[in-house]
């Protein structure tokens, strides 16, 4: 694999999906409808799909894509293949919250290795560089050329004051049970893998989801968090998160920085 090609057009291909969802979100108004799941689509994630996934199978014919919004990807058996999340944190675009995300990753031998995460109306950009290593990029940015980069890791955890972040939408009794087994300091709220990009800059420490998420949601995130010395366990037996799974659904997780004593859930 070329990564230097690879993040050239995931860092390129995000940025125009930002630029369509953003169109769409500053609308006066725009059409949603539920899935077959119940879950909320926009015609922003049809548009950011589109572009997407088009270019990504022009640029990378060889390579498996799942996406999303395709279900007839969501059949494969992969362990190594590209994995689209076009606009992550749905609810928080229509209730025109911000917290949302344009996610694109590669996994390779199932573990995310290279990722971009990018959240237009936050104007932050996060992605792997080519040798893996994460980097949030700082605006204004050019489609055609990185601009300067920050590199990112992630926190030392004080397990007496540990900073937690936790889903803005999905937040339930379970989760605040599960945090509340630890010493917590302090602990903000955030939508769709915007989560993982705050530990891995250090602005939390630790990331708990206990409750639905599919591969696409994650894998962008946890490929950024890996890049900045992170790591995400199952939360059932503490062992890395994987991918390639049956339906791409993940069991509950936590995302973290090494240092902290978790406990299985």
């Amino acid at each position: 694999m070329d990564y230097d090609a690879l993040m050239h057009t995931l860092r390129q291909l995000a940025l125009e999906a930002g630029d369509k969802i953003m169109e769409i979100y500053e609308a006066d108004d725009f059409d949603v409808r539920s899935k077959s799941d119940e879950s909320p689509v926009t015609e922003a994630d049809e548009a950011a799909d589109a572009l997407i996934s088009a270019g990504l199978r022009l640029s990378f014919p060889n390579i498996a894509l799942v996406t999303e919004e395709q279900s007839d990807t969501h059949d494969l058996n992969v362990t190594d293949f590209l994995i689209v999340a076009p606009l992550d944190g749905t609810k928080e675009f229509i209730h025109r919250r911000g917290d949302f995300t344009v996610n694109i990753a590669l996994v390779e031998s199932g573990t995310p290795k290279r990722g971009v995460v990018y959240a237009p109306a936050k104007n932050r950009l996060f992605y792997t560089l080519p040798d893996g290593s994460s980097v949030e990029e700082i605006g204004p940015f050019d489609k055609a050329q990185a601009g300067q980069v920050t590199p990112i890791n992630v926190s030392k955890p004080d397990m007496s004051a540990l900073m937690v972040v936790a889903s803005k939408s999905h937040r339930d009794q379970a989760t605040d049970d599960y945090i509340n087994r630890y010493q917590v300091k302090d602990s903000k709220s955030a939508g769709s893998s915007l989560k993982f990009c705050l530990v891995a800059t250090g602005e939390a420490d630790f990331y708990p989801r206990l409750g639905r998420t599919m591969e696409w949601d994650t894998a962008a995130g946890h490929a950024v968090l890996n890049g900045a010395g992170g790591r995400v366990l199952r939360l059932d037996d503490l062992t890395p998160l994987v991918y390639g799974k049956d339906t791409f659904a993940n069991p509950f997780f936590v995302a973290t920085a090494p240092g902290i004593d978790l406990t299985p859930a």
